[in-house]
């Protein structure tokens, strides 16, 4: 079988943040697929055709571009960030998993890619720097109570939280809901990251504490880090504060 599927991650938005790896597998690529904002980030090639689809269809996206594989093309599959976070690398997995026995014969490869809490975290400091999770708040693929379960399970047991997915037109009170949350469990002192769009020319990374916490700052490029009662901010005069996570926590 000639064809194989290359999963990539295009990182957060800037050219200069795809990793060379990413950059060549799409350089090499007969076909592109992806959701259209992502597409729209890489230049035209001649000879290399893309199948763009809308942002909710990832398991048709898959089927197709594996059948394109199956056919014999080079096919990359194009994610934001990285593919294995809250993007295709699972979809992917997931068409394999329940399609025809031939997609399991394909050649497939998974590359990654910064994935944007990543990119926020650095460009504030280092709020990564100790124990931390990840959790979207789109209740399309799980019920929201589950959301609200790990979010207080994950402030209760000091995980630094970077919050996906956090607010669309379709979902606009849950990051609002999330903040109540989280105001339960955690002093109102707690810093809150708002990266926006991190590496790009529209970026806005805005600083707050969790008790005046807008959501409304928030939007679909965004990603949301919620800090613990150990993290902290370092200010520097004529300079941004540098928020980080100490290196070791205190016993339980």
């Amino acid at each position: 079988m000639s064809g194989r599927l290359t999963v990539v991650g295009l990182g957060p938005g800037a050219a200069r943040q795809m990793t060379p790896e990413a950059a060549e597998a799409v350089a090499a690529a007969d076909i592109l697929f992806g959701y259209v904002p992502y597409l729209a980030r890489l230049p035209e090639r001649p000879g290399q055709e893309r199948r763009p689809s809308d942002n909710r269809e990832e398991i048709a996206r898959a089927s197709a571009a594996l059948e394109a594989a199956v056919a014999g093309a080079k096919v990359v599959m194009v994610s934001g960030g990285d593919p294995g976070v809250f993007a295709m690398a699972a979809a992917v997995c997931e068409a394999i998993e329940h399609g025809p026995a031939e997609w399991r014969a394909l050649d497939v490869e998974i590359v990654p890619g910064v994935t944007a809490m990543l990119a926020v975290a650095a460009r504030c400091g280092a709020p990564l720097g100790h124990d931390f999770c990840a959790i979207s708040l789109s209740d399309n693929l799980k019920p929201w109570p589950l959301v609200e379960k790990r979010l207080a399970l994950a402030a209760e047991a000091g995980f630094v939280i970077a919050l996906y997915n956090p607010i669309s037109k379709a979902r606009p009170w849950q990051l609002g809901r999330a903040f109540e949350l989280l105001r339960e469990k955690l002093p109102g002192s707690v810093p809150v990251v708002f990266g926006r769009a991190a590496g790009r020319d529209d970026e806005r990374i805005a600083l707050a504490t969790l008790a005046e916490a807008d959501p409304a700052r928030a939007d679909m490029a965004t990603c949301v880090l919620i800090g613990t009662a150990e993290t902290r901010i370092v200010a520097r005069e004529g300079k941004s504060p540098l928020v980080y996570a100490p290196r070791s926590a205190p016993a339980p």
